[in-house]
């Protein structure tokens, strides 16, 4: 069996991960036979998530999941996989399974679907052919939070004209959280749920361009080659209404300073930050927190397991959205487990647009 094991996970505070993070191992096929309500799974798709950043330090910063030790085998967030043998009554040997959390990175591992990793059978009639859209529009940690975050902490009030600023807008979270349809009568959560301007913050030409193009967003700012601050000005004449933080750092503290009064900040994730040993949320500078008071803005930190009453309605508008054109969705995939430890150091240099993703093949 094959896994990739976590090597040097601790030693990461406060420091960029690297590929030497991580180690690729040759490991014992499970033992058979199968207890009772076991299941033999072979993964052929992980999630790759910036959030597994925190569990290379010490201590991850949030309660519900715990920091690697050294030589773990990776657990991440969401994975598919098929059922290669089962003492299960409800999976069978071919079925397909998803689950949104725990997925070890491992090519064969047993679980119990109740007990260890929560595994549900895939409905192909929302997939299709495209299994990743489980783990991408329709997975927890991108379409679930993009759009209950939205929908929750955004506070759009359709036909007030709102602005709309999304950070890594180009990434799992960002390029739905923002996404517009280039015909003005197909738009996305933003602008479904009534928002009149949507503007992207990302890191290079491409990912403007493919904001700007492909998902029409009405403005993309490129925060390595521009002034943050005199783009916004120029593109939110009228201020910030709404700003979906994905990243944190000086970035976001330049949006919210530019944010109105009343204005809602839905604090998604801090990625900017994520390589320095810091608690969650991070701290912010006292010029900001000072416009966050007197302003009366409202910035509460987002967790979407909080919200599991609202996933099964979330999820279906998603699938309709997909299914309807509403929606695009880009993934980038890696192919091979080898190469999910080079494919998280990507993600957390910005190498991806939209979800990334490893996809697992058949040898």
């Amino acid at each position: 069996m094959k896994s990739l094991v976590s090597d040097l996970s601790i030693t990461c505070a406060d420091a960029e991960p690297s590929n030497d993070n991580f180690k690729y191992e040759e490991c014992d096929y499970p033992v058979l036979p199968l207890e009772e309500d076991e299941v033999l799974i072979r993964s052929t798709h992980l999630a790759i998530d910036p959030a597994l950043r925190c569990r290379l330090n010490e201590d991850s910063g949030v309660d519900y999941m715990k920091a690697f030790e050294i030589g773990d085998t990776v657990a991440g967030f969401g994975g598919i996989g098929v059922v290669i043998k089962s003492s299960n009554k409800t999976l069978q040997k071919g079925d397909m399974v998803v689950s949104q959390f725990g997925w070890p990175w491992k090519l064969y591992f047993k679980t119990k679907p109740d007990t260890g990793v929560n595994l549900i059978k895939v409905d192909k009639a929302q997939c299709g052919d495209r299994p990743s859209l489980l783990l991408s529009v329709l997975g927890l940690t991108s379409g679930l939070t993009s759009y209950i975050g939205v929908t929750e902490k955004g506070n759009i009030k359709p036909g007030e004209n709102q602005t709309f600023v999304v950070s890594g807008a180009a990434g799992a979270c960002g390029s739905l959280a923002g996404q517009v349809s280039i015909n003005i009568d197909v738009l996305q959560i933003a602008k479904l749920k009534g928002c009149g301007k949507v503007i992207g913050i990302c890191g290079t030409d491409e990912k403007c361009n493919f904001l700007t193009k492909e998902l029409g967003f009405d403005g993309a700012i490129n925060y390595k080659t521009e002034i943050v601050k005199n783009s916004l000005l120029e593109l939110c004449p009228d201020g910030v209404d709404i700003y979906f933080d994905n990243v944190g750092g000086e970035i976001s503290n330049t949006v919210i300073r530019q944010m109105n009064k009343q204005s809602h900040v839905i604090l998604c994730g801090q990625i900017a930050v994520y390589n320095k040993d810091l608690p969650y949320p991070p701290p912010i500078p006292e010029d900001v927190q000072k416009i966050i008071s007197e302003r009366g803005i409202k910035r509460d930190r987002f967790l979407v397991l909080n919200y599991p009453e609202k996933f099964d309605a979330a999820l279906q508008e998603l699938a309709e959205w997909v299914s309807q054109g509403k929606i695009k969705v880009h993934e980038t995939i890696t192919e091979g487990l080898e190469n999910a430890g080079n494919a998280f150091v990507s993600l957390m240099k910005g190498g991806n647009i939209g979800k990334q993703i490893v996809f697992i093949p058949e040898k």
